[in-house]
């Protein structure tokens, strides 16, 4: 057995790290700034405002997409734009994109279709990651939600490894499991149910919920359905998801307003039709059930918007790499040469 001295100096060491991470990513986010690029891109807001209102209109679907990525790309590595990085071999050395949870992402061109509008105007000066940044913000105001100011400066990490997203939280999570990833990451269970809320744009894959659907406990038999989803909701569901293995069909995740920003997706969950795993798991805490039943009377959207504002301030912020850390990339897809 331990001695008490020996655990106690253990104990000492575990928060000594903690407590330098922390300073460390408190660092980093301080050299971050609204107006990081008013002398070397003064523009760069605009810019991808301007491209951004040009693809939204080509594809609107997209929305929900930009947003996924940023959040894919902030819970591995932090916000380093190394989801973005294509493998240098898929087979040997698959990057973050090439994972089975980044599979069905979409909008990798058009986040190089902004990044090449600004090496026009500004050669290798604002960050992929910041471009991603800045494109989530806008798809989100763009789909009539929220604004808020995304502060820039964020460097490009040079490392994307594919068995690191499992630090993603899957759509199978229950409550215990997104709070502990949510939690690795600085983010509380505010941030839990403010974030999904983000489900209110795009779609899902029947893949990633179709176990709900169809032998949900293994039983064999067409009754063995996930009980958390409402009955009605099964058989909707069921009509577009015709089988277990499905992994081409897409559903809305709040149908009939999937391109639209909006607090309805709380009223699909109060009513159990939240469509993952992960959406009903937000009845079984306290607090994100509290935070679900309000929004679901929809009288509090511009509350929903503002903390949907600081959510993605807060997430925005994770494992930046700042200063003279990792590159600025030419080509979103490749570290530098």
């Amino acid at each position: 057995m331990a001695s008490s001295r020996s655990l106690s100096s253990r104990s000492g060491a575990m928060l000594a790290g903690a407590l330098l991470l922390l300073l460390s990513t408190a660092s980093a986010v301080a050299q971050l700034g609204v107006g990081f690029y008013s002398k070397t891109c003064p523009h760069v807001e605009e810019i991808v405002r301007q491209e951004m209102l040009g693809i939204l209109k080509e594809a609107p679907t997209l929305a929900g997409p930009f947003l996924r990525l940023h959040f894919h790309d902030c819970f591995v590595r932090g916000c380093d734009a190394s989801v973005l990085i294509d493998s240098t071999d898929a087979a040997s050395n698959p990057a973050e994109k090439d994972a089975p949870p980044n599979k069905s992402l979409r909008g990798f061109g058009a986040v190089q279709r902004v990044k090449d509008r600004l090496q026009s105007a500004c050669p290798n000066t604002v960050s992929c990651a910041d471009v991603l940044a800045l494109m989530a913000r806008d798809a989100v105001v763009l789909a009539g939600g929220p604004t808020w100011p995304v502060a820039l400066g964020r460097r490009d990490g040079r490392v994307s490894i594919a068995n690191e997203t499992n630090q993603l939280p899957p759509p199978t999570s229950n409550f215990t499991r997104l709070s502990k990833m949510f939690g690795a990451k600085g983010l509380d269970a505010k941030d839990i149910v403010v974030l999904s809320g983000g489900h209110t744009l795009g779609t899902a894959r029947c893949v990633s919920f179709t176990d709900r659907l169809y032998n949900f406990t293994g039983a064999n038999n067409p009754a063995d359905v996930d009980p958390a989803l409402d009955a009605a909701y099964v058989a909707r569901l069921r009509s577009q998801c015709r089988s277990l293995a499905d992994n081409t069909t897409l559903a809305e995740m709040d149908p009939g307003s999937f391109l639209t920003f909006d607090a309805g997706y709380y009223r699909l969950v109060a009513k159990r039709r939240g469509i993952l795993h992960s959406d009903s798991a937000l009845l079984e805490h306290p607090t994100t059930r509290a935070y679900v039943e309000r929004q679901a009377t929809g009288l509090f959207a511009a509350e929903f918007f503002r903390d949907f504002a600081e959510s993605m301030v807060k997430m925005g912020n994770v494992g930046v790499l700042t200063g003279e850390q990792g590159e600025i990339r030419s080509k979103c897809y490749a570290v530098n040469k």
